[in-house]
């Protein structure tokens, strides 16, 4: 038991009171008494802001609505809006299972089990299926003005994460121009307000275009773009005569609205362009729509009707004013954002940045060293994913929700090995559960289709799905039956890995009825697939054949290199952590005995965890070298992060062998991995490790989107550089600073478990933690101060804080604030 005490309802109250008063002038001193939930993020962290416009995509500045996305670019002269809508692909469904795999999958164990490993490679390729479609670019909306791009000064371009506005501001002559733009949620639409400080000064005329198929219309003042994507595209990395392919009755189809409403001047459009004249203020309205019907319907054949549904839409947010369209967007996207905040008050030696420099500056000379620069990016991630993933929509993919290319890298699409995963690593921690629906709805679509795959396959019952998918749920093996390598194309695990998501979503939130009807029929059919797939080793364990561990080959001691073996040890930590949480499902539901059985003796016949020679934990069953020893994926840490059956008390050997897998894989990597590394290091309860990797990622990258295998870093608008630009990064950083701050993983809530030197004071609001617990923290001295817990059920929960570790029973809808004696 800690000295904490327990501070009464009333006092809670009371001092909540008092600390909302000290707030109206501004940031509340570090340190102050009272609870931490009152507190309010600082202004600089809540806004990016840069001194001239965006001359690269990966310096423009994201806006979204879960569905529409723009890249605000912020040119004077010509403004350059890049759009894009999260349902439009290429192709549609189609079969990809393969009847012959049985057969080869035969062959293949067989090549493993007489360890001809590059042989069994060789002949995995005859298990794969096509390649994923690809995700599009919708198209661009230019603004040029009659103004010239002469701007004598006071130009600033900035995007604020806490209202989802992008703003840019200049002066050319004595008038100050000015422009806001925002992708409304309620309204479905992006909205676009042109301002001067002079009346009649607004000139422009506005135009649309695709890189797909397209013409242009105009009908009653709306300005149309009509378009078709498409019916196959391939992926950057395959290369064919035909790679864009065309056809009259494939390929989705979409249009894009436009409408101008100007306060004074005249508007029209002509030869396929929107004028605006002599205005004082104009507000354009943009909506789209595609032919998107479901993942199982041809949208070419069986789709929707676009135009009449951007009509729809844009003749709604018409009847709006742009103060109404604003209220309702900023409203919206504040419920969830304002949820958490936070806070961190740089070390005393630490130089201060001022506000007034811009962000590219401050990524350019402090980086992690600038604490609220470290606030911006952690609360960024939130907005990106408010921004691309919202309920009833599609899941955020590679890019999110952004994308500029036809042919974009690894297809812009879901790749389910780590990648899409790591995407919702921050949905529940960060107080944003309802943006991980789509996922969840996206994994239930994956799972009716992997039934098949499972049986066509693999003769196994249950669900499986591979390296990567895209909208239209494909989950067999990609490759383009033969073409792709096995490393990663063959690998298997995804049905597992996204079953963890639907336990997760459960963990946080306690919804017994989301558990009975949607996550344990997921779960529980994943299990039947390994229960079916894994066969038994020559020293009697159950493992994985074939099995890879992504995308990391491995070399013989004769210096072969392959990829295929069995018992890979990610495969081990997966299938664990899926039959652990399926058993847990199913006892607390008190369902299928027989089959949790089954369940419970097949994992206890699991290949152990093995450390090497090196004194690492295996990635393989035998102790191959790594091809590549500074690899970015470092899959066979599944069990320390995300899973939790590798801890320090629980496993304390394994866990020295993973932090000496670590050790030896080294620091730097591609953006994505060092996101993962700085989780990895704060589940090894090393904060000053893991603010080395934030340092490594919060560093420049550049404008180039070449793609690379090393080097990461973020780009000047804060995307995370692999590079190429990958959201996962973002993401799976401010899933990793949440780690560092607040875990609560195997019973306990575990407060500041790992935090640096470099943050020796802040706070924290609005974490949430497993159980359904939502958690603040201030800390001072590297150490916690006070606490208050929330829940909206009664609930019993172990508090971890320093040495000591307190039970605490917290009633639903009454907070509990701690404050731990001798502290301040």
């Amino acid at each position: 038991m800690s000295d904490s005490s327990d501070v009464t309802r009333r006092d809670f109250v009371l001092q909540t009171a008092a600390l909302a008063s000290m707030l109206v002038g501004g940031r509340l001193p570090l340190g102050a008494q009272g609870p931490v939930a009152s507190q309010q993020p600082q202004p600089g962290a809540r806004t990016m802001w840069y001194r001239r416009p965006a001359s690269q995509w990966v310096e423009a500045l994201p806006i979204g609505n879960g569905r529409l996305g723009a890249m605000v670019f912020g040119g004077i002269e010509r403004e350059r809006l890049q759009l894009n809508d999260s349902t439009l692909w290429s192709g549609g469904p189609s079969n990809w299972n393969n009847p012959e795999a049985p057969a080869v999958l035969a062959e293949v164990r067989r090549l493993i089990a007489a360890e001809r490993y590059a042989e069994a490679d060789a002949a995995a390729k005859g298990m794969q299926g096509p390649y994923t479609q690809s995700y599009l670019p919708l198209g661009n909306l230019y603004l040029t003005f009659e103004h010239g791009d002469l701007a004598r000064g006071g130009y600033r371009r900035e995007l604020d994460i806490s209202n989802a506005v992008a703003s840019v501001r200049y002066k050319i002559g004595a008038t100050s121009y000015a422009r806001d733009v925002f992708a409304s949620y309620p309204d479905q639409v992006i909205v676009i307000r042109l301002s001067a400080d002079k009346p009649g000064m607004m000139s422009f005329t506005a135009s649309l275009d695709s890189q797909l198929r397209h013409s242009l219309a105009s009908d009653d003042g709306v300005l149309k773009l009509i378009g078709r994507a498409p019916a196959n595209v391939d992926p950057s990395n395959h290369d064919q005569a035909v790679p864009v392919v065309y056809n009259d009755t494939e390929g989705m189809r979409f249009e894009t609205h436009l409408a101008a409403r100007a306060t004074g001047g005249r508007t029209w459009i002509e030869n396929g362009e929107l004028h605006v004249q002599g205005a004082d203020e104009v507000i354009l309205r943009l909506a789209a729509a595609t032919s998107f019907n479901g993942a199982a319907r041809s949208p070419g054949r069986e789709g929707r009707v676009p135009g009449p549904i951007a009509a729809a839409q844009l003749r709604g947010a018409t009847d709006k004013s742009f103060d109404q369209l604003s209220a309702a967007h900023v409203a919206d996207h504040r419920a969830l954002f304002d949820r958490v905040s936070l806070e961190l008050a740089p070390a005393a030696s630490s130089v201060a940045t001022p506000v007034d420099v811009p962000t590219d500056e401050r990524i350019n000379t402090r980086g992690a060293s600038d604490p609220a620069l470290v606030e911006t990016f952690f609360q960024y991630g939130r907005y990106l994913l408010i921004a691309s993933s919202r309920p009833g929509g599609q899941p955020a993919n590679l890019q999110g929700i952004w994308n500029d290319q036809v042919r974009p890298p690894w297809s812009s699409n879901f790749t389910i090995n780590i990648n899409t995963e790591m995407n919702y690593w921050p949905a529940e921690s960060t107080n944003l559960a309802e943006l991980h629906e789509p996922l969840l709805d996206f994994i239930e679509r994956l799972a009716a289709n992997g039934h098949t795959t499972a049986r066509v396959n693999y003769g196994a019952r249950g669900w499986v799905a591979h390296h990567n998918t895209d909208i239209w749920a494909q989950t067999a093996p990609v490759g383009a039956v033969g073409a792709g390598v096995p490393v990663w194309g063959d690998w298997h695990g995804a049905s597992g890995w996204l079953s963890r998501h639907m336990w997760e979503h459960f963990s946080y939130g306690g919804d017994m009825a989301f558990l009975r009807d949607r996550a344990y029929p997921v779960m529980r059919a994943a299990s039947e697939f390994y229960l079916d797939f894994l066969v038994m080793d020559a020293k009697g364990h159950l493992v994985t054949s074939p099995s890879a561990s992504p995308e990391l080959r491995f070399k013989t001691p004769d210096g072969t290199v392959a990829a295929l073996s069995a018992g890979a040890t990610m495969d081990r930590a997966l299938v664990w952590d899926l039959f652990t949480n399926t058993l847990d499902a199913a006892e607390r539901l008190k369902v299928d005995a027989d089959f949790q059985q089954r369940v419970r003796d097949a994992r206890s016949k699991l290949i152990p965890y093995q450390i090497g020679s090196r004194g690492q934990l295996q990635e393989w069953a035998t102790d191959f070298v790594e091809q590549d020893p500074k690899h970015r994926h470092f899959s066979h840490l599944f069990g320390v992060h995300p899973g939790h059956e590798i801890t320090r008390d629980g496993a304390p050997e394994l866990f020295a062998a993973a932090r000496r897998s670590m050790e030896l894989r080294g620091d730097l990597a591609t953006g994505w991995s060092m996101a993962w590394k700085i989780n990895f290091w704060a589940r090894m309860l090393d904060g000053d490790h893991a603010y080395l990797l934030l340092g490594n990622l919060l560093k420049p990258s550049g404008s180039s989107q070449t793609i690379s295998t090393g080097g990461g870093g973020v780009y000047p608008n804060l995307f995370d550089a692999h590079p190429p630009f990958q959201i996962d990064g973002n993401f799976g950083a401010t899933a990793g600073v949440a780690e560092m701050l607040l875990q609560s993983q195997n019973g306990e809530l575990h407060l500041l478990p790992a935090l640096p030197a470099a943050w020796p004071a802040g706070r924290v609001r609005g974490l949430r933690a497993r159980g359904g617990v939502t958690v603040d923290i201030e800390w001072k001295n590297g150490a916690v101060e006070h606490y208050a817990l929330s829940a909206r059920t009664n609930t019993t929960v172990r508090v971890r804080s320093g040495a000591s570790v307190t039970e605490h029973h917290v009633r639903a809808g009454d907070p509990m604030l701690v404050r731990v004696s001798g502290a301040g």
